[in-house]
């Protein structure tokens, strides 16, 4: 019996962190994101010239 709620909480929690995340993203989470992408891209030789010049290679 005690398994069996164990099993559906787990279930239920499952389908919870599946659904998207409908926050609105807070400036830390942008500044995250774009630290995230600069460390990416660091050893890209387009990304460093883009980084240092404002130089985008994008049509």
């Amino acid at each position: 019996m005690d398994a069996e709620k164990t099993i559906f909480e787990i279930e239920w929690l499952e389908r919870l962190l599946a659904l998207p995340d409908t926050r609105r993203p807070r400036p830390a989470d942008r500044e995250a994101a774009n630290r995230r992408h600069d460390e990416m891209y660091a050893s890209n030789p387009w990304f460093r010239l883009w980084q240092r010049y404002g130089v985008c290679s994008r049509a």
